[in-house]
């Protein structure tokens, strides 16, 4: 290794020291995370202020703080050292073999109608591969459930979570059965779903009622009601398809209905809500070489089933 190549490393190492530091509240217990001594990670936080020509840690006997400099580059630290934590992970997954077990938690829906196919290919792909997933649309606490990562439609509850794009411009469509749209009719604007019975999807005492749409700049939310409502986002999409009422679906649960004729989009000059699916874990360092696997194949998924999303 060359020294430029040892100064670059020492820099990076520099830069983990510091969120560490920053992170204990104390260059003790950083050290002793790190097995470094105080005085090495002292110096390593005295190397980047020098470097910076800044404060970043004002220090006492028995503690630090952050100084307002310290807390923007803090932000700045973090975000570079996920990029190099994402590279390498993606250059190992290269070389890596997949195998052991992934714990995958996905939506009804999404996983029963369109997932398990994929799944099962993948599988193929990687026979070393064990997966145990589970199915549900209850929002589960990532943090105390036995998952690895998580498949969820919109932005995470919990912002400290690891969201990484799969489908960021997915959208509902409004749709219906052709049997349906023969009895009832077809609304021409979102407000004619008053005079409709629409299937609403519930979680938990929240159930989704209010369904946003946006055309030339202008946003409605049109209030529905229907005569079922489910939990479950797996039979909204049966009783949609059997001709039961209206759903608002994410395309990607229904694209396959869609393409052959089961259900018929509705209200196309209107802009649908955006309802982005994400692949969810706890810390950046589940992303390994498995899990780095699989996002980059339900990306290929995704943009296969909905080009445009």
């Amino acid at each position: 290794m060359t020294i430029n190549e040892n100064l670059k490393m020492r820099a990076l190492r520099d830069l983990d020291i510091f969120v560490r530091a920053a992170d204990c509240g104390s260059l003790s217990a950083a050290a002793r995370q790190l097995d470094l001594t105080p005085a090495a990670v002292s110096a390593a936080i005295k190397r980047l202020e020098a470097e910076l020509g800044s404060v970043l840690l004002l220090r006492s006997t028995r503690s630090l703080r952050l100084t307002a400099e310290g807390l923007l580059f803090l932000d700045h630290c973090r975000e570079a050292l996920g990029l190099i934590a994402d590279a390498r992970a993606g250059l190992a997954s290269g070389r890596a073999v997949i195998s052991g077990e992934l714990q995958l938690s996905v939506p009804s829906d999404l996983g029963r109608n369109t997932l398990l196919p994929w799944l099962d290919r993948f599988q193929r792909e990687h026979p070393q591969l064990k997966l145990r997933l589970l199915v549900s649309d209850r929002i589960l606490d990532i943090f105390r459930h036995p998952v690895d990562v998580a498949l969820r439609y919109g932005a995470p509850p919990d912002s400290s979570l690891v969201a990484l794009g799969l489908a960021p411009r997915n959208r509902r469509i409004l749709c219906a059965s052709p049997g349906y749209l023969q009895r009832c009719g077809a609304p021409s604007d979102p407000r004619d779903l008053q005079n409709h019975n629409c299937l609403c999807f519930r979680i938990g005492d929240q159930i989704h009622d209010r369904w946003r749409f946006e055309r030339d700049g202008q946003s409605i939310t049109v209030p529905v009601a229907g005569d079922r409502s489910a939990d479950d986002g797996d039979l909204v999409h049966r009783w949609a398809v059997a001709g039961v009422g209206i759903a608002y679906k994410s395309h990607l649960d229904i694209a396959h209905d869609l393409a052959a004729g089961r259900l018929v989009p509705l209200c196309g000059s209107w802009d649908k809500e955006t309802l982005p699916l994400n692949l969810i874990c706890a810390d950046r360092r589940q992303l390994n070489p498995t899990v780095q696997a699989l996002l980059r194949f339900l990306r290929e998924r995704c943009a296969e089933l909905a080009p445009e999303t």
